[in-house]
């Protein structure tokens, strides 16, 4: 692929994300994103804290999921595990993840939409354990018993879904194309608990899209400027020539 062909498609793929997010980047530089450093700074304190002796209790009793759990607990406990890391994981990885994903969308898309989002995707990841537990090992989607005991925490299904949500919103389909089919190759690879929620996740964003394209055609066709008067007059004067004598006289 020769460069220009490369930087036309890089450009058709991610030029009106790289706009979106240039100019509050631009304008407010760090102060652009403040839901975005509270959540880094959170993870790393949640990190911090569970490390320690007296501190993983308090931690697992307020974030840690299981699916094991009665529902309403692990519900109230679902917002505070997307900024729990997990305990056998790098926490560079969640931190990074959260910076740089939750970044672009905040940025693109406002801290409270990107909230929304995010929740919606680990809401999803969490549910579906449950529904995977009760259908068992046997069922395409289903899951072992022993994973209702697995502890579920961490960023990664809502860095999954936000990153394929901001692909529909702002016409980057081969990014999140390739978001999908890499969380389909990660599950085909290694079936785990943490692969088929991200394809939870996936499928609830994919919804949330579903539901909102009608009304981004709409704000598309809203945004659109109308074409040229035919005239060939600017358009002051070729409305002034369609309102006639008669009603230049009034």
């Amino acid at each position: 692929m020769r460069a220009d062909t490369l930087g036309r498609w890089a450009r058709a793929e991610w030029g009106a994300l790289y706009v979106a997010v240039r100019g509050p980047l631009l304008d407010r530089r760090w102060r652009a994103a403040p839901m975005t450093l509270a959540a880094v700074c959170l993870t790393g304190i949640t990190q911090v804290v569970q490390n320690q002796s007296w501190g993983y209790r308090p931690v697992q009793n307020l974030g840690a999921v299981r699916a094991e759990d009665p529902l309403w607990p692990a519900l109230l406990r679902t917002p505070l595990s997307l900024f729990v890391p997990a305990l056998d994981l790098p926490v560079w990885g969640a931190l990074a993840q959260i910076l740089v994903v939750f970044g672009i969308a905040e940025l693109c898309l406002g801290w409270w939409r990107t909230l929304v989002v995010a929740y919606v995707a680990t809401l999803a990841g969490t549910l579906y354990a449950r529904v995977g537990i009760a259908l068992g090992p046997d069922n395409p989607i289903g899951l072992p018993a022993s994973d209702a005991r697995v502890v579920d925490t961490g960023p990664s299904a809502a860095v999954v879904g936000l990153a394929v949500f901001l692909g529909w919103r702002y016409g980057a389909y081969v990014t999140a194309g390739a978001v999908i089919v890499a969380m389909v190759v990660e599950v085909a690879l290694k079936e785990n608990l943490a692969g088929k929620e991200h394809l939870a996740a996936i499928a609830a964003v994919l919804v949330l899209c579903a539901v909102g394209e009608p009304r981004r055609r709409r704000r598309q066709r809203r945004s659109t400027p109308l074409p040229a008067p035919a005239s060939g007059l600017p358009p002051s004067h070729s409305s002034r020539a369609r309102r006639g004598r008669t009603q230049r006289r009034s």
